[in-house]
């Protein structure tokens, strides 16, 4: 038999099985060599629809096409090797009807290589999820803060705050659940809220802006990386601040190039470097 030396990536049945277990550790990623270098210490690489505010500038996830979508999955793909790569559906492209859903998650699935699909919704979902589930479509449920609904609810606000909200917010997690999904994000819901959740539900629960009761936690990379300077949210924590790093080899290299130090010739083609110098 032979020696398997090529590293497996992480499965949908072995993230189902993490449910109580070793947290699972999660960041977004959107291009190759990020993904490169979160790939050795992540569980799942989520391609989010965040990409529209954080690459794009756009003021929020509702402009991201599937196109957009299916060229960072690809490229998230290709730069990893052992993390699960779970990429969003974006607005438009799976409420019309499970069908939509269906042809939508195909393709991502066939044109990046991803493990799964995500998509925002609750009990109106749920059709949804058990329709793709059925049919080969691992589905990453998302309930809490939905940042495709931000229209309807009047913007980014906590979620779960009032008794009313927090029993819908609980319902719509238990029939994403019910209906086939194999984990579930939860954002931007008030702890109590979101421990409860995890508590009932026997899926894997993955936090943002929820609780450390979740089954796993995620950030936006920017955000935890301190390059997303436009505003942080209350729930990130930063663990470098490489935007100010990034301005400071910016401006170093501006002041080479305009003070011609750069480039030196050993960074030329066709010049010869001089022979060291003999001691003695």
């Amino acid at each position: 038999m032979s020696k398997i030396t090529e590293q497996q990536r992480i499965t949908v049945p072995e993230i189902r099985a993490r449910k109580g277990g070793v947290p699972i550790v999660s960041l977004t990623a959107y291009t190759l060599p990020i993904a490169q270098a979160l790939d050795g210490a992540v569980d799942i690489l989520m391609v989010g629809d965040s990409l529209g505010m954080v690459l794009y500038g756009m003021d929020s996830t509702l402009s991201v096409t599937l196109d957009m979508m299916i060229a960072h999955g690809a490229a998230v793909v290709r730069g990893s090797k052992r993390a699960m790569v779970v990429v969003d559906l974006p607005f438009g492209t799976y409420q019309e009807s499970p069908q939509a859903a269906f042809r939508a998650s195909a393709r991502v699935l066939a044109e990046t290589g991803a493990q799964a699909v995500k998509l925002e919704g609750g009990g109106e979902m749920a059709e949804t999820v058990r329709f793709l589930a059925e049919r080969g479509v691992p589905v990453m449920g998302h309930v809490g803060l939905m940042p495709q609904s931000v229209n309807v609810v009047g913007g980014y606000r906590a979620r779960g705050r009032d008794a009313e909200e927090a029993k819908r917010i609980f319902a719509d997690a238990k029939a994403i659940a019910a209906a086939g999904a194999f984990s579930l994000v939860i954002e931007g819901t008030v702890e109590k809220v979101a421990r409860r959740i995890t508590a009932a539900v026997p899926i894997p629960t993955i936090g943002i802006g929820a609780s450390p009761a979740c089954d796993g936690q995620v950030l936006v990379v920017d955000d935890m990386l301190g390059l997303f300077q436009a505003f942080t949210p209350k729930f990130v924590k930063r663990y470098a601040n490489l935007g100010a790093a990034v301005e400071k080899a910016a401006r170093a290299f501006a002041e080479d190039v305009r003070e011609r130090r750069f480039p030196a010739l050993e960074h030329c083609f066709g010049v010869k470097r001089a022979a060291p110098r003999r001691r003695g």
